[in-house]
């Protein structure tokens, strides 16, 4: 890892903060900042440069990670020129506005990568913590090793859209955990069981359920699901082979023509597989993390306080405000 490659941090949030706190501890020579600047403190205190203004941070270093509270915010942030730099977006937001984004940075001289955090900052820097991310390859191969300081790295394709487009999906998942533990809650306090006592099997449940959703995805490459009709084996070169080894090049074109790099003359089939693995395996172990890390919390704030509320209470974020998940992916 090149411990000297400088980097630039936008937006000190709890997450921010952790993301700067992990190039620190890498050994990057990080420059920081935040509308509010005693968010920086700390950080300042440990090795960080604290810039004045937006410009002057993003002027400090060609690396630049931006992770903010919606993209009008990023964007805010990176108002100004971009000759030379390579952003790197982290703030959650829908497809579309990704690749809006990305074509601004692009009018200003600057290269675009989007992305999503998929773990709590508490474990951003180990290899625990997901990092999805979307846009041109070459620039993601050029700063993996940076972005390895804040933990795994999934690339998933050239169109800046698909690292938003799998955060929305894999929160849906969480989301999904986190209602039915208020549920589950819910039906056991009725009885008196307190969600503190509920907590320890909980988290077992959710910990089954990443291992069981990369079963499903190991069964399904064995063409084992339940009520999948199985092939009839054909011999070599018969009708059977050819018709399959159609389907395939049909499946081939499909995807590149859709921009999914998974035809054989893309020279993607590697960074496929690697798609499919950490979609099979590394999201969903991440979500069940993060699920059974936001449950420990709920259970913290209720217990003593306000009975836990029943399914359906727990609003879904902003990003699925405004028909945000409808669009046209």
């Amino acid at each position: 890892m090149h411990t000297d490659a400088p980097v630039t941090v936008l937006g000190l949030g709890l997450m921010g903060g952790a993301l700067a706190g992990a190039f620190l501890r890498a050994g990057h020579p990080t420059t920081v900042w935040n509308r509010t600047t005693a968010k920086a403190d700390d950080l300042v205190a440990r090795g960080a440069t604290l810039a004045g203004s937006p410009a002057a941070a993003i002027a400090a270093a060609p690396l630049v990670v931006v992770c903010v509270s919606d993209y009008d915010a990023a964007a805010d942030a990176l108002d100004g020129p971009l000759d030379g730099r390579v952003v790197v977006n982290l703030t959650s937001g829908t497809p579309s506005r990704a690749r809006a984004l990305a074509e601004e940075v692009a009018r200003r001289g600057g290269g675009y990568l989007d992305g999503g955090v998929m773990a709590v900052p508490e474990a951003v820097g180990t290899a625990e913590a997901v990092l999805a991310y979307s846009g041109p390859r070459s620039l993601y191969e050029a700063h993996a090793s940076t972005l390895g300081s804040l933990g795994t790295g999934l690339h998933f394709g050239e169109d800046p859209g698909l690292s938003a487009t799998h955060e929305m999906a894999t929160l849906v998942l969480m989301w999904g955990m986190l209602n039915g533990f208020l549920n589950g809650a819910a039906i056991l306090g009725a009885t008196g069981v307190s969600a503190s006592a509920y907590l320890p099997i909980a988290q077992t449940a959710i910990g089954m359920g990443g291992r069981l959703v990369a079963g499903v995805r190991d069964a399904g490459r064995r063409r084992h699901l339940p009520g999948r009709r199985r092939h009839r084996r054909h011999p070599p070169g018969g009708d059977g082979a050819r018709g399959r080894g159609e389907r395939v090049a049909r499946r081939q074109r499909r995807g590149a023509e859709a921009g999914q790099g998974i035809g054989r003359a893309s020279g993607d089939r590697r960074s496929r597989r690697q798609r499919v693995r950490g979609a099979g395996g590394a999201v969903p172990q991440a979500m069940s993390r993060e699920a059974a890390a936001g449950i420990t919390h709920l259970t913290a704030l209720g217990e003593g306080q306000a009975p836990v509320p029943p399914f359906g209470v727990m609003h879904q974020p902003p990003l699925w405000e405004g028909g945000a998940h409808a669009e046209t992916l």
